[in-house]
């Protein structure tokens, strides 16, 4: 769960939730995404304040979880990695179900970035949209 000033996580449904920000540049953010075969494996979208809706450092990174929250790898190969100052919304990312799992954001600057390997790289899929409120994903049988 990502609410604002905390990524937590539950292993009993809910009951009973803990702190996994440890090793975040910053514990507020919005989007959250579970990886589609692997649920120890997370992605969260930092970004610096409440009152500074942007990535920490103008550097938009993509933080990857694969053992539940207990250590966090920054996703940068292919993102803006200076003066990029947007925002990513709490429904404005999304997985798919293939097999390698893709991940998928929009920017309040209006791109869309793709990873088609489970966010060991990214490519912007489309530039020059308004503000991308939401991101869902649909793969095709």
């Amino acid at each position: 769960m990502q609410k604002h000033w905390d990524v937590m996580r539950s292993d009993d449904g809910g009951a009973h939730w803990y702190d996994i920000g440890e090793g975040l540049p910053s514990d507020f953010g919005f989007p959250i995404d579970v990886h589609a075969h692997d649920p120890d494996t997370v992605y969260v979208v930092p970004i610096t304040s409440d009152s500074l809706h942007v990535p920490p450092d103008g550097r938009l990174r993509v933080y990857r979880s694969r053992t539940g929250g207990n250590e966090w790898e920054p996703l940068t190969e292919g993102l803006p990695q200076e003066h990029c100052y947007v925002n990513v919304l709490r429904d404005a990312m999304a997985v798919d179900s293939l097999d390698t799992c893709g991940v998928y954001f929009g920017t309040t600057g209006g791109q869309v970035y793709a990873s088609a390997d489970a966010g060991d790289t990214w490519a912007p899929i489309v530039r020059d949209l308004p503000a991308v409120l939401s991101v869902q994903v649909q793969t095709l049988p």
